[in-house]
């Protein structure tokens, strides 16, 4: 699906956003080792706002994450630690609305490298894929992008299950969403809002 760039979901409008994706260490807690940001504000937006990050983590790589995000030791040698990227990563995230695929992810992981973060609201595509289309074999960010058959021309050269690829992918993906389902700002935070995000049910009409 190719939504032309200068279509801003009017969902979006005058409500920064910020989508994420992180790639860890496979440890327990995990540190990261990648990570994207993709601010999103009034305007049209392209891979040439995607900033990427590679960070050494104090725990080595696994094994299993490897072989996932293929990112080893030696590709994080001589980068720098957490503190050293934290200082430009905090500020594009202030005050802006975080969107990541299985978002309890980012969240977690976030505000473990960043204690004094909060953002306003968390919204996940998986939540919204799932409420806007049903039935699907499965829902996982790849699957979802081969369904939608996402324009991913603007990062073409880098790989899925790399930060800045799946950023890329959860912003179009999110768009499309969108595009499909009509909802409004409010649908959407009760679509896809992390539980910790949705909004008190309003009580029913009626004498008190």
């Amino acid at each position: 699906m190719t939504i032309p760039p200068t279509t801003l979901p009017q969902a979006l409008l005058g409500r920064p956003l910020v989508v994420v994706d992180v790639e860890g260490n496979g440890g327990q807690p995990p540190r990261i080792v990648e990570i994207a940001v993709l601010p999103v504000d009034d305007r049209p937006v392209t891979g040439r706002d995607l900033r990427t990050w590679l960070v050494r983590p104090a725990e080595p790589i696994t094994v299993h994450a490897r072989r996932v995000h293929g990112i080893a030791d030696e590709d994080v040698e001589g980068r720098p630690l957490w503190h050293g990227v934290a200082g430009e990563v905090a500020p594009l995230l202030e005050g802006r609305t975080l969107l990541a695929h299985n978002a309890t992810t980012e969240y977690r992981v976030l505000g473990a490298h960043l204690p004094t973060w909060r953002p306003p609201m968390v919204l996940d595509t998986l939540r919204l894929a799932r409420h806007v289309w049903p039935g699907l074999p499965g829902y996982g960010l790849d699957k979802l992008t081969a369904h939608a058959v996402l324009d991913t021309a603007d990062v073409a050269g880098r790989r899925p299950h790399r930060a800045g690829y799946d950023t890329w992918c959860v912003w179009q993906l999110f768009r499309a969403l969108l595009a499909d389902s009509g909802l409004d700002w409010h649908g959407l935070v009760r679509a896809a809002a992390l539980k910790d995000f949705l909004p008190a049910d309003e009580p029913e009409e009626g004498l008190w």
